[in-house]
């Protein structure tokens, strides 16, 4: 197997923020549940699960579901963090089934933040 140069690097590096950070791609958003042990624990299967049944429902293809760990806030898990695209995230604690199906159709769909179970607004990587 050939070595990467720095370039080849660079541009694989742009690739995978590209799917990471939305900046481009066929996808307006992203929603992620965390995962981590407290997540789990909390109920966050059931709410990727009722994330992925209302995306089916909707018939949207231009939406991403995924996870991710630990969101270092354990006590208002299961937490999900929506990303639309040229907006800010929004992360959402204490969720449940039917919190959640109201995201998906204010947040998700309408564009309107769900402001009693918004937790927080903003990005937490550095530049």
């Amino acid at each position: 197997m050939p070595k990467l140069t720095i370039d080849e690097l660079r541009q694989k590096r742009e690739e995978a923020r590209k799917g990471i950070y939305l900046r481009e791609g066929d996808f307006k958003g992203k929603i992620i549940v965390h995962m981590g042990t407290c997540g789990i624990a909390a109920g966050a299967r059931e709410i990727v699960s009722t994330f992925l049944g209302e995306l089916e429902k909707s018939g949207s293809k231009d939406m991403m579901v995924t996870t991710s760990g630990c969101a270092g806030l354990c006590s208002m898990e299961p937490m999900a963090t929506v990303e639309l695209l040229n907006t800010s995230p929004v992360k959402y604690g204490e969720l449940t089934p039917d919190k959640t199906r109201r995201i998906f159709k204010e947040h998700i769909l309408e564009g309107n933040v769900v402001i009693e179970y918004a937790i927080g607004v903003g990005s937490e990587k550095g530049g």
